[in-house]
């Protein structure tokens, strides 16, 4: 009888320890969710795979490189992320959207949630820096006049253009084109902003400017995810690094020493 009721005890007290822990378990808060997530996705590039297998989660506030050399599957993946591309296998999602059963009419809110900067700038060339914000925002469903004025002289302060506004692109130089470009990148308050070669078409000093604007916004907590070929900038601005070799890309550990070669 008296070893009966000590089993007893001990199992109303292991009984009791799973409640509590139950309890702590489902208390807790629940994991940061990826703004960018991939499964076992295959990357296309017109009819073609690029990248088999893509494992890869971007979190609120990290930097991501993309490298590797011309061909590998770097823009591929950037367009997969802003649904560009289909995704027919495996399994993506970006800021709440899944990539694989996206339908056509999500896919410009989707893109409301991300910031893209490209290479070659994409201004419209016929109006001006405010009316090239201006058509983004009425775009993306911004009405009041009032409220998009504010939008843009916000973001132009944000990049040190705010002086520039009424200017016409071939009147601004490379570097101050890139930055208008950032600027429209920012305008919805991007969880993530995605960079395909942003330094790619400027020198040296004008380059390490922009790095230098994209880390600070980086380090308000918008998630940066940066193609790259540029071995200076690789190596001063440190980030995570996703390689793309022998049509896949995976993530080189800490320890791992990076050849540069790979990557111009």
């Amino acid at each position: 009888m008296d070893y009966i009721c000590k089993v007893d005890a001990s199992l109303r007290h292991h009984c009791k320890k799973m409640e509590e822990e139950n309890k702590n378990i489902q208390s807790s808060p629940s994991s940061p969710k990826p703004v960018i997530s991939f499964r076992g996705a295959d990357i296309p590039s017109g009819e073609s795979i690029v990248i088999y297998g893509l494992d890869m989660d971007v979190m609120k506030g990290d930097f991501v490189y993309i490298v590797g050399r011309v061909g590998t599957g770097k823009t591929s993946i950037v367009r997969t992320m802003i649904a560009e591309n289909p995704l027919s296998k495996g399994h993506g999602e970006v800021c709440g959207f899944t990539l694989e059963n996206i339908r056509p009419k999500d896919i410009p809110y989707l893109r409301r949630k991300v910031g893209v900067v490209f290479q070659d700038f994409q201004l419209l060339t016929d109006r001006t820096v405010e009316k090239n914000l201006e058509f983004v925002l009425r775009a993306t469903g911004w009405k009041d006049k009032a409220a998009m004025s504010e939008r843009i002289d916000k973001v132009l302060a944000d990049v040190g253009m705010q002086n520039k506004k009424h200017k016409m692109p071939h009147q601004l130089s490379g570097g101050e084109q890139q930055r208008v470009a950032v600027a429209r990148a920012l305008l919805n308050a991007p969880e993530v902003i995605i960079a395909d070669e942003p330094t790619g078409n400027l020198d040296n000093e004008t380059a390490d400017g922009i790095m230098r604007l994209l880390t600070s916004i980086n380090a308000e907590g918008t998630a940066l995810v940066m193609v790259t070929h540029h071995r200076d900038i690789f190596e001063k601005y440190h980030g995570r690094v996703f390689m793309c070799k022998d049509e896949h890309c995976t993530e080189q550990d800490d320890d791992d020493a990076i050849d540069l070669s790979l990557i111009i």
